[in-house]
């Protein structure tokens, strides 16, 4: 791949030295551009996860509407995780043709496009297809979320990362719970309660296309000591953009190990929660509700987590804290998953903001919006893989030994590597230093 310089900015290609103590590009952009950015964050967050939930509140009627077998159904809850790991891989090439925003704006159109065209589709098929353009636009625009805020916001990367996790967190949570309500209320029919979604989608475009005109990907260097970037110094005689070599970095396998296991676990929770406390004997409309209050939590801790982590030299406590919550709350679907619902549901929704700490994390590991593009992309596409069997296995487990006891202990086992694999992703160090830039 060409050296990426070759597609930024005059701001991001700012000359400076090691010891400059200024942290923002040289050239300023205009006062309007950063609220621009910060609106297109925060939109597009919110367009991240309700082409998924939505379907998934009203999965049974699309079922019998395009008399989808239940294999397919099946297959149709994992697509999801595979779309993001397979069109996740193609953002860094083309944030370096187009630029990450004009990127993004591409990816909120295809969002819209599918959203918009999968409530009219008239079998399997074409409702797959559609659904597969809304997820291509997610899975790009999941990949350069981290690179739009390196880019824009080098120094209050924990702040607006947990902005936009917040967001990301507020879409999930409405969309499950309101898609059935509004569908009821617009009429009862499924392909009207689908397609609403895609205005919220149109919507997002918006703010970008002001911006599609900024190749930029990258920032000028960060600064001895600068926190915001997780790094203390700069590697001597480092290449000024150059690109480094992702899978050599061992804390770029470390992060890509914990984004995978925490995205298992967050898709585990999201497709057999409700169905644990049923068959405990809780209430389906109760359990639909527990459900809404584990994604809830993801609202406020989404942005005050990011800003913490962002604080700290090391993440290790805040994975390891996290850790202790998913298992505990584990541990009580076991014991007591009726008596303790509520608890449990709060804990594990706890232990879900493992993810904006992850996306904090990859804005922390690299020094420069090409290392940081690159870093995101392998990240989240090996994760969004490794992160595909848990729930097809989660229900194998529980066919074959009639209860949740075998489930839930593998729930509670995959936590331990995830605890693991954080602390090694949180050390204070940046994939520069192992991946060989220095010379």
């Amino acid at each position: 791949m060409p050296d990426e310089t070759q597609t930024l900015s005059p701001a991001a290609t700012a000359v400076r030295t090691p010891t400059d103590s200024s942290a923002s590009p040289a050239v300023k952009p205009p006062a309007w551009v950063l609220p621009l950015v910060v609106a297109g964050l925060v939109l597009a967050a919110l367009n991240l996860r309700p082409a998924i939930t939505s379907l998934g509140a009203l999965l049974e009627e699309v079922q019998n509407g395009l008399h989808m077998s239940g294999s397919v159904a099946g297959v149709l809850t994992s697509v999801p995780p595979l779309c993001f790991a397979v069109f996740g891989l193609a953002a860094p090439r083309l944030a370096q043709r187009f630029g990450a925003a004009a990127v993004v704006c591409a990816g909120m159109v295809a969002i819209t496009a599918g959203l918009a065209l999968r409530p009219f589709a008239g079998g399997t098929a074409a409702f797959l297809a559609a659904s597969a353009l809304a997820l291509m636009g997610i899975a790009v625009s999941n990949v350069l979320m981290p690179v739009i805020v390196k880019r824009w916001f080098p120094d209050r990367i924990g702040s607006v990362t947990g902005l936009y996790s917040m967001a990301l967190s507020l879409g999930t949570a409405v969309a499950a719970a309101a898609t059935v309500p509004m569908t009821q209320a617009l009429g009862g029919g499924w392909r009207t309660g689908l397609a609403v979604w895609a205005v919220l989608a149109a919507t997002a475009v918006l703010p970008w296309i002001p911006l599609v005109r900024d190749r930029g990907t990258d920032i000028a260097p960060p600064t001895t000591g600068t926190r915001a970037t997780g790094t203390t110094a700069r590697a001597p005689g480092a290449a000024r953009g150059a690109a480094p070599r992702v899978a050599r970095s061992r804390t770029a396998w470390a992060l890509a190990c914990f984004f995978g296991l925490q995205a298992t676990g967050a898709y585990i929770t999201m497709g057999w929660m409700p169905q644990i406390f049923r068959d405990a004997g809780v209430p389906a409309g109760t359990a639909g509700v527990l459900l809404a209050v584990t994604m809830v939590m993801g609202v406020p801790l989404a942005f005050v987590i990011p800003r913490l982590a962002a604080r700290l030299r090391t993440q290790g406590p805040i994975v390891l804290a996290l850790g202790l919550c998913g298992l505990t709350g584990y541990a009580g679907l076991f014991l007591a998953p009726a008596a303790g619902a509520w608890a449990w549901a709060l804990l594990l929704g706890i232990s879900n903001c493992a993810f904006p700490l992850a996306l904090t994390m990859i804005g922390m590991r690299s020094r420069t919006g090409a290392g940081v593009v690159r870093l995101s992309a392998f990240a989240q596409s090996t994760g969004y893989l490794v992160s595909i069997p848990g729930p097809l296995l989660v229900g194998v487990l529980h066919q074959h030994s009639g209860g949740w006891g075998l489930p839930l202990a593998l729930m509670a086992g995959l936590i331990v590597p995830q605890m693991a694999a954080g602390v090694l992703a949180g050390r204070d160090r940046t994939i520069e230093d192992e991946a060989g830039m220095r010379h």
